[in-house]
């Protein structure tokens, strides 16, 4: 059986990603390794200098080739991207399969079962084989089905959002 944590980081507020940053950042100063994978949110900072100076220990990874967020894409590129979703969604298993970290976040995940890109069997099939590696999923739509694969929910909300000047 499992032994890896698994949390969802869920809700309709701003801070989802930030906390699975925190946590990302807490278990690599215990100097383990932490894999996070972004989806839906177009290339992202993956080739950022500072990401780059995390590495070993923090490894991002954006599969998707657009510099925009999916929502913003045509139909075509749409499908051009889900086909780089899904080998997003095989690294992952791989990273979990061959325990390659002790935490792997998979940024954004919920969002790809709300759109169907990923059905709730194939998350949960993925996450029965993640060992002694702890996950985390985040995004702000959540079922009963994923909410119950979960040790812990933590649901974000936005009390009040103020722009600093």
């Amino acid at each position: 059986m499992a032994k890896g944590f698994v949390s969802i980081y869920t809700g309709d507020g701003h801070g989802k990603s930030p906390a699975a940053l925190g946590r990302a950042l807490q278990t690599a100063m215990e100097g383990k390794n932490v894999v996070i994978i972004q989806f839906l949110k177009g290339k992202g900072p993956a080739n950022s200098d500072f990401l780059r100076r995390m590495e070993p220990e923090i490894k991002l990874f954006c599969f998707e080739k657009s510099d925009e967020n999916f929502e913003k894409l045509s139909d075509d590129r749409k499908q051009e991207e889900i086909i780089n979703i899904k080998n997003g969604m095989k690294f992952a298993r791989k990273v979990l399969a061959t325990g390659e970290c002790d935490l792997l976040i998979l940024d954004e995940v919920l969002g790809l079962v709300e759109k169907g890109i990923v059905p709730v069997d194939e998350l949960k099939t993925m996450l029965e084989c993640r060992e002694d590696t702890g996950v985390i999923l985040t995004g702000a739509w959540l079922c009963d089905d994923i909410c119950v694969l979960a040790d812990e929910v933590s649901k974000i909300e936005t009390a009040k959002f103020k722009v600093w000047e």
